[in-house]
């Protein structure tokens, strides 16, 4: 087992919740493989022997309990491993060629489990293979991904075609006329969600739950959270539902669903409907993320932009070693990478030696705020990083990140390229912050005055910002105000036409955090 992490009988049995009486049988049955036995490691204290396993065995224990709640039996279980196991060692012994497409109207997927390619132990299914319900929803509870059977029979309605975000939130959907009135049991879908997402919501936030929530809903809602099912212990919950339509139909499903740092996956599989490729799909949590992640919908949100960059990144690399000039974009990226994180920013792929990071409205936060906040960050970590090279190397030359901010309302998504999935936005929004970047010099931070505006007055309070202006020969800061490019780049400049397509836009520099009680921080 040299590079597979292990994990000890101890630990499975915390994490899973099956006694030690059950953790042999699964043993003995073929289901788990038989332990590595050594002593323990230093937090093990009193004990001389304890059993290995490899970490996959916990998926293997969340498909017995999937198995079992669809009503196979401990043998047929039992079985479907050590036929699993066959396949598996087949497939690796020869090659096989591309997998025969089956229709089976009874079948989740589409694709016999018995014909797909197995390499490395993963599966080759998608969550484009799922032909029952299923859907992401983020932990604002909004869909950001969902298939054509979900849209057709729990929503009645083509979700996909909601490019606004905050209109695909989950309550609001469930709890709209529509729903209401085509299907009967929308109050048990409703409680099912409330429990699956319960760690996310609190008595208090059902009222504002979404924007426009009613009275009458916002009741519902906690009616409801009170009769929910307590937590689950590992996030993974397998609920019963049943969807009456107005017409009379009835369809069963069981529900699973899994919880990621993105989101809650939910798939409904028909009670009639047992199919081992969708288990084995879902004990593959990376795999499905994945999967998740690059079919995410694009939509259009209000956010924010953030580039900065790297100020005579060219003169600096001329100045260095090749070594020595990664090593600096390395540190460079390395220092002001915890401000991001801790801003809630998320990386946007960017040309060159810059960055480019987005902040989307959150619950509790305001993400615009939140980058002017990031901005001042940064450039006071620019500045310990910067006499730290100073002294290395004994120049003069000092390192500025050079950062415009704008905000607006933009298509945001995923693109896939040849080895990751990035997030990225299209759009004027990008475009503009990019201008401003260019615009700033020696660690300068512009943005917009519509940005400015979108702030409260509290917030515009705790920051200090405004334009110089020339008078009798001298450069006055002017607090609270602003300009537009053409009235402070002269026609003389060089970089003139750069922002001719801008050049009536109102701008003014961020200069510090202000602390109302103690005055002026970062100078």
């Amino acid at each position: 087992m040299s590079g597979v992490k292990l994990i000890t009988s101890k630990e499975i049995i915390d994490k899973t919740g099956i006694s030690r009486a059950t953790l042999n049988n699964y043993i003995k049955m073929g289901i788990l493989p038989k332990p590595i036995v050594k002593r323990p490691g230093p937090d093990q204290k009193g004990i001389k022997q304890i059993g290995y396993f490899p970490e996959s065995v916990l998926d293997n224990i969340l498909r017995v309990k999937l198995l079992k709640q669809q009503g196979h039996s401990m043998e047929e279980i039992a079985r479907q491993f050590k036929t699993s196991s066959t396949i598996d060692q087949s497939d690796r012994e020869k090659e096989v060629k591309a997998p025969v497409i089956e229709r089976r109207s009874k079948e989740t997927f589409v694709s016999s489990p018995r014909q797909r390619r197995v390499t490395d132990n993963e599966l080759q299914v998608t969550i484009s293979d799922i032909s029952s319900p299923a859907y992401l929803v983020n932990h604002n509870f909004e869909i950001e991904w969902i298939n054509k059977p979900a849209e057709e029979y729990i929503f009645n309605s083509n979700i996909s075609d909601i490019f606004d975000l905050e209109s695909r939130n989950i309550f609001r959907l469930l709890l709209s006329d529509e729903l209401r009135s085509e299907v009967r049991t929308w109050k048990e879908t409703v409680l099912l969600h409330l429990t699956i997402l319960q760690k996310g919501i609190d008595s208090e936030s059902l009222a504002s739950m979404y924007r426009g929530i009613s009275h009458n809903d916002a009741m519902i809602l906690s009616e409801l959270f009170e009769q929910r099912v307590s937590a689950a212990k590992e996030n993974i919950y397998n609920m019963p539902v049943s969807l009456i339509k107005s017409d009379g139909s009835k369809e069963t499903y069981w529900v699973h669903s899994m919880s990621f740092r993105e989101g809650t996956f939910f798939v409904y599989v028909p009670t009639d409907s047992i199919n081992t490729a969708l288990l084995n799909m879902l004990s593959q949590r990376g795999r499905v993320i994945n999967d998740l992640l690059k079919n995410r919908m694009p939509s259009l949100v209000p956010l924010c932009v953030l580039i900065a960059d790297l100020q005579n990144s060219t003169k600096i690399s001329a100045e260095l070693l090749p070594g020595e000039y990664f090593e600096l974009i390395n540190e460079l990226w390395q220092s002001v990478s915890p401000s991001f994180e801790k801003f809630n920013g998320i990386y946007g792929k960017h040309a060159g030696d810059g960055m480019l990071y987005y902040f989307i409205e959150k619950p509790g936060s305001n993400y615009l705020i939140n980058a002017v906040n990031c901005a001042l960050e940064i450039r006071e970590t620019m500045k310990e990083l910067s006499n730290k090279w100073r002294l290395r190397k004994g120049w003069d030359n000092e390192l500025f990140l050079n950062t415009g901010i704008n905000e607006g309302q933009e298509f945001f998504g995923t693109i896939q390229s040849a080895s990751n999935i990035e997030f990225t936005a299209l759009g004027d929004t990008i475009n503009i912050a990019g201008r401003l970047s260019d615009f700033a010099r020696n660690g300068e931070i512009w943005t917009t005055k519509n940005l400015i505006s979108r702030l409260s007055q509290e917030e515009r309070n705790m920051i200090r910002f405004g334009v110089h202006q020339v008078n009798q020969d001298r450069k006055i800061f002017i607090r609270n105000s602003f300009s537009r490019i053409s009235d402070i780049i002269t026609e003389e400049n060089p970089h003139f036409s750069h922002f001719s397509a801008i050049a009536g836009l109102p701008i003014t520099e961020i200069k510090e955090r202000v602390n109302l009680n103690h005055g002026i921080q970062n100078h």
